[in-house]
């Protein structure tokens, strides 16, 4: 049976960052996570449409002429 969830170094290394970033946004509650007591897991999917939404975002904010967007 194929996991359904991946680890923070996981979706670190997926996103090509420090795993600390991705707690640092678990922390501020900006990233789609699950958490079992103290074990925090991330559904790929979750991830995926995450990058999609910072993507969507990020487009229209350059569009409407927001430089901040882009730093």
């Amino acid at each position: 049976m194929e996991r359904c969830t991946i680890t923070a170094k996981e979706v670190a290394k997926y996103l090509g960052v420090h795993a600390d970033t991705i707690y640092d946004l678990v922390r501020a509650g900006n990233f789609p996570h699950i958490r079992f007591g103290r074990k925090i897991l991330f559904s790929k999917q979750a991830v995926d449409q995450w990058i999609y939404a910072q993507v969507q975002h990020t487009a229209s904010s350059v569009e409407a002429g927001d430089d901040s967007a882009l730093s």
